[in-house]
């Protein structure tokens, strides 16, 4: 994938990763940077069950990437903040 391909794919992962977890945005960067974070975690845990991972701009890659973000926004809130909910 190219590196516009990941920023978009990180984009929207990150976004919908922190309306799902905190109901707001952490920003644009925040959210670019946690969305391409859980698209190589998404990726890397859904290859390690035996499914595709990230792999173009499509909603499975969309969906991958943000399993993974969801995965990196609680951690990220349970390392950095006291509120994760």
């Amino acid at each position: 994938m190219s590196l516009i391909a990941w920023l978009i794919v990180g984009l929207i992962a990150g976004w919908l990763a922190s309306m799902v977890v905190n109901r707001r945005g952490e920003g644009a960067i925040l959210d670019i940077l946690l969305g391409v974070v859980g698209a190589f975690v998404g990726g890397y845990l859904f290859r390690y069950f035996g499914h595709a991972g990230v792999n173009g701009i499509n909603l499975h890659s969309i969906l991958v990437a943000g399993v993974g973000a969801i995965l990196v926004l609680v951690i990220y809130h349970a390392i950095f903040r006291r509120r994760v909910f």
